[in-house]
């Protein structure tokens, strides 16, 4: 038993009869108070299902703790780890996206978790991440360096991308029902939102997610891993602040998502093949053209 288990067995757990001598065991009960404790629990259980996530983190409710039960605050570390490293995870991701980590540069992981106020560790585990899916690259003993793409190789990514989604958003036109599509209305609206306030992390999230419904009607979920890997990929930092420029691109980009799901939902597989041509082709802040 470790030095923790013995500190609470000799000091006890007020309000509960256990002393510093033991667990006193409690008389057994009679059935009518078994089955009303069978009801009460069932009402906590309840309780807890509907309440969601707003109790998370908060701890056990005041008595429902039993001796036999591992102490939830052995467990809450593990669950707050995971959780600060996606954020920082999803902070880093934005900071590639707008280009505040600049391609190129080296970055260490006790600079960065003091910039986010975390330990290195979370930082490490996020950017080790990144370096799987290629957007940072390991530099033993110093950090990690932001990795520097041209527009040339970003627009090779392009094409692969097109060659996967083309062929199956096409056949998706032919065999989808027409409310399923109508269904992402509101993620190719919200592409256009994100695009007005042209902010590239937002636009980012927003162009990621509708592709990604698009492609889910395949029910094909390794195409959906590969076409969100290379769409990451494609999604480069470009550097510098929002310019009317990249808003008008970003405007122009999101309009072809309104133009692709007008087409599907009108069930038009030849304008979609055309629709999807001109989406790939196109430039923009986060698909250069090819040079």
């Amino acid at each position: 038993m470790g030095r923790r288990a013995q500190g609470s067995a000799e000091t006890g757990v007020p309000g509960t009869g256990v002393g510093a001598g033991g667990v006193r065991v409690p008389p057994q009960p009679a059935a009518a108070d078994m089955d009303r404790d069978r009801d009460r629990a069932r009402s906590r259980s309840r309780d807890r299902a509907q309440g969601g996530a707003a109790g998370a983190g908060c701890g056990a409710a005041r008595g429902e703790h039993t001796h036999g039960e591992t102490p939830l605050s052995r467990s809450r570390p593990v669950v707050q780890r995971a959780s600060v490293r996606g954020q920082v995870l999803d902070a880093l991701r934005t900071a590639l996206v707008t280009g505040e980590l600049t391609p190129g540069e080296v970055y260490s992981a006790p600079a960065l978790g003091e910039r986010f106020g975390v330990s290195a560790t979370p930082v490490r585990e996020a950017m080790q991440q990144l370096a799987t899916e290629g957007s940072v690259e390991v530099v033993p003993n110093r950090g990690f360096r932001v990795v520097e793409r041209g527009a040339r190789e970003l627009a090779e990514l392009a094409e692969i991308r097109a060659l996967i989604e083309v062929p199956v958003i096409t056949r998706l036109a032919r065999t989808v029902p027409v409310e399923r599509w109508a269904e992402l209305r509101p993620l190719a609206d919200a592409t256009v939102r994100a695009a007005s306030s042209g902010c590239r992390a937002a636009y980012a999230e927003s162009d990621r997610a509708f592709h990604g419904a698009v492609l889910a009607l395949s029910g094909n979920e390794q195409l959906l891993r590969i076409a969100d890997d290379l769409h990451r990929r494609v999604q480069w930092p470009l550097g510098g602040p929002p310019t009317p420029r990249v808003r008008a691109e970003l405007l122009a980009d999101a309009a072809q998502h309104t133009a692709l799901l007008d087409a599907l939902i009108a069930g038009d597989p030849d304008v979609v093949a055309t629709a999807l041509t001109d989406h790939f082709a196109a430039p923009s802040p986060t698909r250069p053209r090819h040079p």
